[in-house]
């Protein structure tokens, strides 16, 4: 199976109506002094329909929060154009911020109100009656297993805690799409499960959500769909399953070197039912079809070349071999 085609998307997406769609979505920071021009979103086209758990994967620096701060109205594009649920996010951005609700990177919860009056006051701030929003924030406390936290400080609360009267906070005046940007950054693997559960939980009951992750395993286990995104391009975009078989092969054999690799590595290349050999100082990878005894020869590669092998297995492709097959290996701070 092939990544779903830009058409095919737009088309799909169309027939069910999106909640959010941009074209040619651009952002540049312009010089300031000793700092050169940054161009943070090189025009991104999306779709998201209604419903949707939708993934934003890569690395740090890559224009996810920057994207995500364009579609809330916090930054200004431009280039292009976006929409949420078809209110225009420069035109109308009083009326796309009733429609959203936001939960960012950092704790900015009021210190000086305790964690039902956070709700409570978000809930007046979007138009509830007092006695609306009191009802509203008990629901989502007890939803969200806070009851025992009601009246805590924000700031006295666990990572996973706080994080979810964030959530609670953004859903307060029923939004129609929810912005989560990096939502389990710094939290314990628990901790982050229990959120998933949260929010797939969110999702069955008909929330639309943009996710902005670098974690793997989080927009595996939680969208529908993902956009790769690095240096502000979409490199790749589909199901799970879909940007698994962009890796080209049915098998990934990697081999580890106590030495750079040898040079008969890159002759593998040329073989049929190999798709692609990746060569990096030590480590080897080969792309196949099928495994055909490559594990062994590369074993032996290694051998008649004076070089010995630290570590052998194979794998099918996953999503992190994409992930970096398409963004690189290189550190980013």
């Amino acid at each position: 199976m092939t990544p779903t085609t830009e058409a095919e998307t737009r088309s799909d997406v169309a027939a069910t109506e999106a909640a959010i769609r941009t074209a040619g979505l651009e952002k540049t920071y312009p010089a300031a002094g000793p700092r050169p021009e940054v161009r943070a979103v090189r025009g991104i086209d999306l779709d998201v329909a209604r419903g949707e758990f939708f993934g934003l994967l890569g690395p740090n620096g890559a224009g996810k929060s920057t994207t995500i701060g364009m579609l809330t109205t916090l930054v200004e594009p431009t280039g292009g154009s976006a929409e949420v649920y078809g209110l225009d996010v420069v035109r109308d951005p009083i009326n796309v911020k009733r429609r959203i609700g936001v939960v960012s990177q950092n704790n900015t919860l009021d210190s000086e109100l305790t964690a039902a009056e956070n709700l409570e006051f978000r809930g007046r701030y979007f138009g509830l009656t007092a006695k609306e929003a009191r009802r509203r924030a008990d629901e989502l406390i007890e939803l969200f297993g806070l009851t025992e936290q009601r009246k805590g400080n924000p700031f006295e609360m666990s990572g996973g805690q706080a994080k979810r009267v964030m959530i609670c906070r953004a859903l307060m005046h029923g939004p129609d799409v929810l912005f989560l940007d990096e939502p389990t950054a710094g939290l314990d693997p628990q901790t982050r499960a229990n959120l998933w559960k949260v929010l797939r939980e969110l999702q069955a009951g008909g929330q639309t959500i943009l996710l902005t992750t670098h974690y793997m395993e989080e927009a595996e286990a939680l969208c529908d769909r993902i956009a790769v995104v690095d240096h502000g391009k979409i490199l790749a975009r589909g199901t799970v399953d879909e940007l698994k078989n962009t890796a080209g092969a049915d098998i990934v054999i990697s081999v580890s070197y106590d030495a750079p690799a040898p040079a008969e590595v890159h002759a593998l290349a040329d073989r049929d039912g190999i798709s692609k050999v990746e060569v990096n100082d030590g480590q080897v990878r080969v792309f196949a079809t099928a495994s055909d005894g490559l594990l062994g020869e590369l074993v032996t590669i290694g051998s008649h070349a004076g070089v010995g092998v630290t570590d052998a297995h194979q794998l099918r492709p996953s999503l992190e071999t994409v992930f970096l097959t398409l963004t690189g290996r290189d550190y980013r701070e």
